[in-house]
């Protein structure tokens, strides 16, 4: 159905330029509601027995976040009794109901978050199809020889949604986890082979590096001449959760008997979180804030790198004519801020490095 659900906001933006949450939720929900009903149309026209439902229809529950909300309950036994009596159910993704009946929608991500919890309360394992073939070592579009990864843990495919790699979305992943729901991604247009993502254990041997991801429009907050109070430094981070900012690649650092803490958000969030620091900090005298902007964060992934040792060395090493303003690690991931312009030389020089 193409760009349903952008055509809809854009519907949305044409009435209102800030929509109400639940209004918006009432609009949006329709978008699936339409490619369930045709494609249920479509099966029986070729005598395959289909049934279309919608999130209501299905026992969807939810959260009451309009537009972010969570699943909490479906309606196994009336999915698998229709089941029976149907060749195919088809039911609309992203979306649900409240237990007070009020439609709701997932957010980003949200078709593939409902098939995994779908997968996990009825017991079957998904087969998620796209337009693309697999999952890649990294985007083909930024790197043309990119590998397709046959097998990838949750664990790495976590960090690699996370880190801005857009085949799954990270809620969907972890829901698969949790119930242990193998995931299957492969092209809608061809019988080539997609990409499994598994447990750990069922993954014989992982290369070192199983992927690189880029996550565009980063702005680096500073914050500068901060008293040596890291009460302080808590509550300002805590102010920033509660306002409802993801902020990204944390530094702190002691200097000259004051702090300096530097952090990274997306560039849409940037005003709104600089003003809000600003009305944390007022009672404060000399504090300073800087923000710039036009950064990428590059990261790579790996089980691998819990066991092998040089992977940093390696890192850096391929970086080592690149100026990087902020690095984040855990134990399978490395990912570096890097100025845009630099973008394309740091993919090349990682896949090359890490034979991606």
């Amino acid at each position: 159905m193409g760009k349903t659900t952008d055509q809809l906001i854009s519907l949305a933006k044409e009435v209102s330029s800030n929509p109400v949450p639940r209004e918006l939720d009432m609009l949006l929900t329709t978008g699936e509601q339409i490619s369930a009903a045709l494609l249920s149309m479509a099966l029986n026209e070729i005598n395959i027995k289909a049934i279309s439902l919608n999130g209501f229809q299905a026992g969807i529950v939810t959260t009451p976040d309009f537009n972010s909300a969570r699943i909490i309950s479906i309606d196994k036994d009336k999915i698998l009794n229709l089941l029976d009596e149907n060749d195919a159910i088809v039911i609309t993704g992203f979306q649900g109901v409240t237990e007070e009946n009020e439609l709701t929608t997932l957010g980003r991500g949200g078709s593939d978050t409902s098939a995994v919890a779908l997968a996990a309360h009825l017991g079957f394992d998904v087969e998620i199809y796209s337009d693309v073939a697999g999952i890649y070592t990294t985007d083909p579009k930024l790197h043309p020889n990119a590998k397709k990864i046959k097998y990838i843990s949750y664990d790495e495919m976590l960090e690699l949604a996370g880190s801005g790699a857009k085949v799954l979305h990270s809620r969907s992943v972890e829901i698969a986890k949790k119930y242990n729901i193998k995931i299957y991604c492969a092209s809608t247009f061809s019988n080539e082979e997609g990409s499994y993502v598994v447990n750990e254990e069922l993954i014989i041997e992982s290369p070192v590096v199983s992927g690189l991801s880029v996550m565009d429009n980063q702005v680096q907050v500073t914050i500068k001449q901060l008293p040596l109070d890291y009460t302080l430094v808590h509550s300002i981070f805590e102010k920033i959760a509660n306002s409802g900012f993801n902020v990204d690649m944390i530094s702190i650092i002691n200097y000259e008997n004051s702090l300096a803490v530097s952090f990274t958000v997306i560039q849409e969030q940037k005003h709104e979180i600089i003003e809000m620091l600003h009305n944390t900090l007022k009672e404060l005298d000399d504090y300073h804030i800087e923000y710039h902007k036009g950064f990428s964060k590059i990261s790579i992934v790996g089980i691998g790198m819990k066991s092998a040792s040089g992977v940093a060395a390696r890192f850096f090493n391929a970086l080592k004519d690149i100026p990087i303003r902020l690095v984040t690690t855990s134990e399978i991931k490395i990912s570096a801020l890097i100025e845009n312009e630099n973008k394309q030389k740091v993919v090349d020089a990682l896949a090359k490095e890490f034979d991606l």
